[in-house]
Order: structure tokens, then sequence, then C-alpha cells
């Protein structure tokens, strides 16, 4: 299902199958499709269509995992569409970025695990799109991946320069910056900017993403675990460590009350393989 919004920009909206296409993969398994040909720029309207697919999933019971992918074999997503940039004037290109930021937000925020699988050219706020996923996978030799906005006399301007450095570190994030190069999964998988690059055809892969996602969904996973865990990560890394710890210890409390605990107790002492019902 495609997800409708209307334009604000004075220009007629794109078709909603242009936009964000909603689907399931199996009863936990939600995948967001980017899908604007050629490249799956996103305008005003695609961010509030993917900030509507990110809260459908968020409040989707039975979603336990959420892919976020681009359309077509070339792209995952290129960044903002600089046409529109062109036509808005800066008063619409700001609450555009703040809008874009909390939209990202809310993606990073979720306590469902998400999965950026990274079909094609991952760049500009495409990959700020990616980095506020929690797992990145990208297909080998399907597209090159960075920042190059500096080129554009612009900073990354949706969480990239807090992002990037949050997860490689200051000194390599800055570089990366301000050259504005692109460069390989393969490096970026070196620097631990892409958690795994799967082998196989463009037909195969969000396939075999599915397939790697659903290792954190019941029964194999306590769901609420590794929503648990992704809370405690996020929200611990933004502050003191002993507001971390506290954190923790709430997010821990919540998880000793449910059914799944008691089931993963019972199976280890029992030496058995745990089922568990995400209760």
């Amino acid at each position: 299902m495609a997800i409708k919004v209307e334009s604000d920009t004075g220009a007629p909206a794109p078709t909603a199958r242009d936009l964000v296409r909603y689907h399931r993969e199996g009863p936990h398994i939600a995948v967001l499709t980017l899908d604007d040909p050629p490249a799956n720029t996103y305008t005003h309207e695609m961010m509030r269509a993917l900030d509507e697919g990110i809260l459908r999933a968020r409040f989707d019971n039975e979603v336990q995992v959420i892919i976020l992918t681009g359309a077509g074999e070339k792209f995952f997503c290129a960044g903002a569409n600089i046409g529109m940039l062109q036509r808005v004037d800066p008063t619409f290109k700001y609450y555009f970025c703040l809008h874009a930021n909390e939209t990202l937000t809310r993606l990073e925020q979720t306590p469902k695990l998400v999965i950026a699988a990274l079909n094609g050219h991952t760049v500009g706020g495409g990959l700020e799109i990616a980095m506020a996923c929690d797992i990145r996978i990208a297909r080998r030799n399907a597209g090159k991946i960075g920042l190059p906005e500096v080129a554009l006399g612009v900073l990354p301007g949706t969480g990239g320069t807090q992002r990037l450095t949050r997860l490689i570190g200051r000194a390599k994030a800055l570089e990366l910056m301000v050259t504005g190069r692109t460069f390989s999964f393969e490096e970026a998988q070196e620097i631990g900017l892409v958690n795994d690059i799967f082998e196989g055809s463009a037909e195969a892969f969000l396939q075999d993403v599915v397939a790697y996602a659903r290792q954190f969904t019941t029964p194999t996973k306590a769901a609420k675990a590794v929503g648990n865990i992704k809370r405690a990560v996020v929200s611990g890394g933004e502050v003191a460590f002993s507001e971390a710890l506290a954190i923790e210890r709430e997010l821990q409390q919540l998880l000793f009350q449910s059914k799944d605990a008691k089931e993963g107790l019972d199976a280890y002492v029992s030496k058995r393989m745990a089922k568990f019902n995400n209760e």
C-alpha cells in the first residue's frame, strides 16, 4: 500500500505510488520503499509519506522489524530533490530540513529494529536516511556512498554531520564531509558505516535482506528485548553515563516482567530452544 500526501510546494503532488510503498513480508516485517525514479530523491511530499510509513509500522503490534530500501536497481536514494530546492524560498527550505530531521529522529527512536537495504547509490540525504537506521546492508558493486553536499556549498543538513560523527568518529567523518568524496560500499564497511555486504543479483537482494531480518523476529528472538536494546543504545548514547545506566535498568525491569523473559530463562535451564511470542 502506498502513502498519500498533498503537495505544499505549489506543484502537483506525485501520485502515491511515486513516493513511498509500504508492504509486509510475512507477519513481522514491514518494507518501506522510496519510489521516485530515476534516483529516488526526496521532496517534502516524499518525506511526509515516509513519516506516515514509519508511524504505521510503529503502531502495528505485529511489525517487529522495518526494512527501508529504494525502488529500482541503481539508487537507494540520491538525497534531496535539487529541483524542488531551487523552486522554494529559504523559509520553506528551513522547515523542509526541520521536518526531515523530525522524521529521521522518529525512525531512529522507534523501538523496532530498522534495517537499511542499500540496493544502489546512497549519497547525500540518502545516506542521512540510511544512518538513521540501525543496521545497513549493501549489495556488492551496486553503487557509491558518501556525503557530497560541500560541492553544492551546503552541509549535510538532515542529521549527517551528527550521525556520521557518532558512527565513525570525528576525524574520519570530518574528512569525508569536507572532501565530499563518494566511495565504495567495501570502504564503508571497513570504516564501520556499512554492517555487511551481500552478494547476488538486484532481484534477490531484498529477499536476502528479508531473510536476514527474520532472525530478529519471533519465535527466534524476543522482539521486545531487541527493541529495548535499541532504546537503551539510542537514548543512552545521548545522556550522561549514570543516566544511561538508569535507562538501561528501567528497560531491563520491563523485560523482567515479560512472558518472553520467563520463557528464555526456562528454556535455558531446560536446555531447549526458546520460543518467543512477543509478550
